[in-house]
């Protein structure tokens, strides 16, 4: 964690200065302020740099510097037919968590015609979003900058600052319509009622005008304080703390709801009675598994309520600790589960951003993912590998601490009797067993295909392939451990679901298995 903070340092300052060394024209035409930038780098502190909102903010702006560079390429390029084929396959490897490829491809496919308009756009859009995303990540900041720079009489000195602000819904950040979001724990600034209505009527466009001793938004023809030079936002604006868990740093966000096609439709309150779910939740977890609540403080920082039918819990790598967990007519079992398995991405994640765990491009789709139940590439199967190992670790603990109890429930409401509760219990303890046998056989299957990949194909680096014996090793003792309860689950209500998948996984073996030998 301390390298990654420190990388993440170091890209910042190397990003400014490439942008002002290279790109001064797109520098100049996005009106990019690389001196704030450098200023705001020197106001964080070494551990911001791990934090959501930081490590976004910077790879966004390390995108913008792709596509810019991508723009000035494309104005020279002799053989734009195949730059625009080229750039689509790209996209289609590196930005599958971004909206880039529908922007710069909206009827995917590779055409030429028009795609430096499309590159100019999506370069103005990232420039907007990377500026106004910085402006409080350090509440005040933009106005002791300010000071700053006219007090050294830099070039850049100004007596004021006018930066456009979108204030509509953020579905990536998960961060409500009509408000501005201020430091990196989830905090905001909840305008009154008027003006907020006012910012909706205006299709959420609005101005920041800021000054050295104060911060004021233009909607419309109106323009209202927004900050002053004391640190404190005007007496009608609402300065609304982040929802704490009780669990390390971790705070829960506003909720995220879906439409029935699947895309996000609104950013919303979270209701009051998640906060006791996930404390609930948070709870099982350290007292069933020590080791993993630990991980768990470490790498999340955030969970945002995801209420979307059809859609399961996911997370990005370009916002380590901010987790979008699925809690819709799902139950606390599910909720436990999916913590550790959006904690687990972030885990590995964090590890792929030291080791380089493949030998070159290895996005073709061969190998059988046991959880899809579809063809995968090596990425996505080693992701599914690692996350769901440590659900299996997971269900393990569960079903232990459970057992060593009939009080101990994962799944009860709370309000049971005794006699209920000791029930549920045992019905917990059957449910952790099912889950784990079943990524038991999952996981197997998927470590034979990465061995596989690592010793006879050739596909795997050593860091890779010392990831797949750690995995192996780990799942061994998981099985070591559930073997002796595996009649118990065959004869119960989940033997029929068990016996299915090891079948369906037979199947696909002698399906799959001879096309990568």
């Amino acid at each position: 964690m301390g390298e990654f903070r420190a990388s993440m340092r170091t890209l910042l300052y190397d990003l400014c200065d490439d942008l002002e060394a290279h790109y001064r024209r797109s520098v100049t035409a996005f009106r990019l302020p690389l001196d704030f930038f450098r200023f705001l780098g020197d106001s964080l502190k070494p551990d911001d740099y791990s934090n959501w909102k930081v490590v976004g903010w910077i790879e966004e702006l390390n995108d913008l510097l792709y596509f810019i560079d991508l723009r000035e390429q494309f104005l020279v390029e002799r053989h734009p037919r195949d730059f625009a084929a080229d750039l689509l396959a790209e996209c289609q490897e590196k930005f599958y968590e971004n909206s880039y490829q529908d922007e710069i491809f909206p009827r995917g496919k590779p055409e030429p015609a028009g795609l430096g308009r499309r590159l100019s756009r999506l370069c103005a859009r990232l420039a907007r979003q990377v500026m106004q995303e910085s402006l409080f990540l350090v509440p005040g900041l933009p106005c002791l900058w300010l000071v700053e720079t006219n007090r050294g009489m830099k070039r850049s000195a100004r007596p004021s600052w006018m930066v456009p602000c979108d204030l509509s819904a953020n579905f990536e950040r998960a961060e409500l319509p009509g408000r501005v979001y201020v430091g990196l724990e989830g905090a905001y600034l909840d305008p009154p009622a008027r003006l907020r209505k006012k910012i909706a009527a205006g299709g959420s466009v609005a101005r920041l005008l800021i000054g050295r001793d104060s911060i004021r938004i233009t909607v419309g023809r109106e323009q209202i304080p927004l900050w002053s030079h004391e640190q404190q936002p005007p007496w009608h604006w609402r300065l609304i703390p982040p929802c704490p868990l009780e669990f390390g740093h971790v705070t829960l966000g506003s909720a995220l709801l879906y439409r029935s096609d699947l895309t996000p439709s609104r950013v919303t309150q979270a209701s009051p009675t998640l906060v006791a779910r996930f404390q609930r939740a948070l709870g099982v977890i350290k007292q069933a598994w020590p080791e993993g609540a630990e991980m768990v403080a470490l790498l999340t920082s955030r969970v945002v309520p995801l209420k979307a039918r059809g859609v399961v819990s996911f997370s990005y790598r370009n916002r380590p600790g901010l987790s979008f967990i699925n809690t819709f007519e799902r139950d606390e079992f599910d909720l436990i589960d999916d913590l550790i398995h959006e904690n687990s991405h972030h885990h590995l994640n964090l590890l792929l951003r030291k080791y380089d765990m493949k030998r070159g491009d290895r996005n073709q789709e061969v190998f059988y993912s046991p959880w899809r139940r579809s063809l995968r590439p090596l990425h996505g199967i080693l992701h599914a590998t690692f996350t769901f190992t440590m659900g299996a670790i997971l269900f393990e603990r569960l079903a232990s601490w459970a057992a060593a109890s009939p009080a101990r429930c994962v799944a009860a409401s709370g309000t049971r009797g005794h006699g209920d509760s000791a029930m549920s219990a045992r019905d917990d303890v059957l449910r952790a067993r099912f889950r784990c046998l079943e990524e038991v056989e999952s996981v197997g299957y998927s470590l034979r295909d990465l061995a596989h990949a690592s010793d006879r194909l050739g596909w795997l680096s050593p860091c890779g392939a010392a990831l797949v014996r750690i995995l192996q090793s780990e799942i061994g003792k998981v099985r070591r451990r559930v073997v002796p309860f595996r009649q118990t689950v065959l004869r119960s209500r989940y033997g029929p679901a068990l016996r299915r998948h090891i079948r369906t996984l037979a199947r696909a073996r002698a399906l799959y298995g001879k096309a990568l030998e």
